[in-house]
């Protein structure tokens, strides 16, 4: 068992800041091949998209981006055919949404990603990967629930 108290609970944080950059790397991976047309932060839009349609304040919200930011980064993601601009009653209320092309993209990336990550739990023996995952569901709650409570973590709504 992990000791998380006092000393603990900083080794046990440098173990999982090690743990997330590995998990991150391998994850990311996917999202470097060549077929991949938009870079990080235009893929991180349409992550938050994926969720549904939101306005252009709420997308740079989610971002931590200004406004005129992520409507410049959605005028290059209409550009590419990966998202719509849906205008609203209100001429300043503008909404964006995926298109089926950029859905599309997102699966692909998906699916890439779960079997980079399936290979490496294949890698791992059973029982450590079993702790793994219920860890990681135990963690997964844990953050949703401080962002629940008005924690810090915006991508998690």
């Amino acid at each position: 068992m992990v000791d998380t108290s006092g000393e603990g609970a900083d080794r046990s944080a440098a173990a999982l800041d090690d743990a997330a950059f590995t998990l991150m790397s391998v994850w990311s991976h996917a999202h470097n091949a060549p077929d991949v047309p938009v870079p990080s932060t235009q893929l991180r839009a349409l992550f938050i998209l994926e969720r549904g349609p939101v306005n252009i304040s709420r997308l740079a919200a989610g971002l931590d981006a200004l406004v005129s930011s992520a409507s410049r980064l959605c005028d290059r993601l209409e550009g590419a055919g990966l998202l719509i601009r849906d205008p609203g009653r209100d001429r300043r209320e503008v909404t964006v949404r995926l298109t089926a092309d950029g859905q599309a993209l997102l699966e692909r990336l998906r699916v890439r990603r779960r079997a980079e990550l399936a290979g490496v739990l294949d890698a791992m023996p059973p029982p450590a990967r079993e702790a793994l995952l219920w860890g990681l569901a135990e963690f997964h709650e844990a953050a949703s629930d401080r962002d629940a409570g008005g924690g810090s973590f915006p991508m998690l709504a």
